[in-house]
């Protein structure tokens, strides 16, 4: 998940400090200002992984494809979910947003077409959407959450494109996440900036589900959204972020070589493995106070980046997915192919096997099969 910016490693920054679940719901923002959905539940814990074909456009960039491998794979080793983030970028041209080309919104057709093949929910999700990114967010013209028409309407026009596009397929087959990780802004802030867009996709498809990724880069939930049963709320697990993304450089600082467990004084024992005392206190206590409220809660990206040593990424990886597995709550690993995930990771202390042409790290995938 590569962040790129030094003001993205100033909102992790913020986002590490502890959200209080005795002051949710900071703005007092109407949950009934959002057209209300059904609240439709999977009939089991969703557990897969982030597809990233189409996670960053570039200028050279070809009609991307989605890997039938990948999806018969994932469902081989007994997972049911992928998360596809997009880059709006790739079906727009010459940064006119008003411009869908149909042609390059195919893939992600081939990619819920196989998703019905194999059983494999589809969760599609606007990484970049109008207005806003977390990677260079200072590429969009205008600000979706800085109160830029320009840029609500734009959203709106390309969720309204999407849910008409994929209006005959059922909800059991397909889920959509509005936009990947907001910024660090208030509930009020961030509602202005969606609800026309979930009132879009209502019109259209009132029993689909709609996921508000957290703010604060994912990881605070929204509490005015709790009264609404047809949203969802997807968390991050990347917390503590010395230990996640160590030595990436798109996260400037995380250079301190990790341990688990960490040790943090004064932090509150949750668990009699000291382990899992950091993720709780800084992480999964503000989502459980969401959940009590009757939300629907799964972890739409969580993982370890290959310069953490192995056996502390697993370790790590393990505490999340305890944490999950207790819960009863979804998971999706960033990712599966790649520098997080079990295949062709390029980490250097593995002993990789030999997998149809892949280099599969054994260890990680039968522990995520184990939750």
């Amino acid at each position: 998940m590569r962040k790129s910016l030094l003001a993205v490693a100033a909102m992790i920054a913020a986002c590490q400090a502890l959200c209080d679940p005795a002051q949710a719901g900071e703005c007092g923002a109407p949950a009934a200002a959002v057209q209300s959905g059904a609240a439709w539940r999977p009939a089991e814990r969703w557990r897969g992984f982030n597809l990233l074909e189409m996670f960053i456009w570039y200028k050279e960039a070809k009609l991307p494809v989605y890997r039938e491998e990948d999806f018969r794979q994932i469902k081989e080793w007994g997972f049911n979910f992928v998360r596809l983030p997009i880059d709006y970028r790739y079906w727009t041209h010459g940064g006119d947003w008003n411009i869908i080309d149909e042609e390059w919104v195919k893939p992600v057709d081939r990619a819920i077409e196989l998703g019905g093949r194999y059983g494999l929910h589809v969760q599609v999700c606007l990484h970049r959407a109008p207005g806003y990114c977390i990677n260079r967010g200072d590429l969009e013209p205008e600000k979706l959450f800085e109160g830029s028409e320009n840029a609500r309407r734009a959203f709106v026009k390309h969720w309204t494109f999407l849910a008409k596009r994929y209006a005959d397929i059922p909800k059991e087959r397909l889920s959509f996440d509005l936009v990947n990780e907001p910024p660090h802004v208030s509930e009020e802030t961030y509602i202005a900036g969606v609800k026309g867009a979930i009132e879009a996709i209502r019109a259209v498809s009132p029993d689909r589900m709609i996921f508000s990724d957290g703010r604060d880069g994912g990881n605070t939930p929204t509490f005015a959204l709790a009264d609404n049963p047809g949203i969802s709320q997807a968390m991050r697990g990347y917390l503590p972020m010395q230990v996640s993304h160590y030595l990436a450089d798109w996260t400037p600082g995380m250079t301190e070589k990790p341990s688990w467990p960490l040790n943090r004084d004064g932090e509150k024992t949750r668990y009699d493995d000291p382990s899992l005392d950091w993720i709780y206190v800084n992480n999964f206590r503000r989502w459980d106070a969401l959940a009590e409220k009757g939300v629907f809660v799964m972890m739409g990206e969580f993982g370890v980046y290959n310069k953490t040593p192995h056996d502390i990424a697993l370790k790590m990886l393990e505490a999340n997915l305890m944490l999950l597995k207790e819960r009863g709550w979804g998971w999706a690993l960033w990712n599966f192919r790649g520098d997080f995930g079990p295949l062709d990771s390029g980490r250097s202390d593995v002993d990789y096997e030999d997998f149809g042409g892949h280099r599969l790290d054994r260890k990680m995938l039968e522990l995520l099969r184990k939750y």
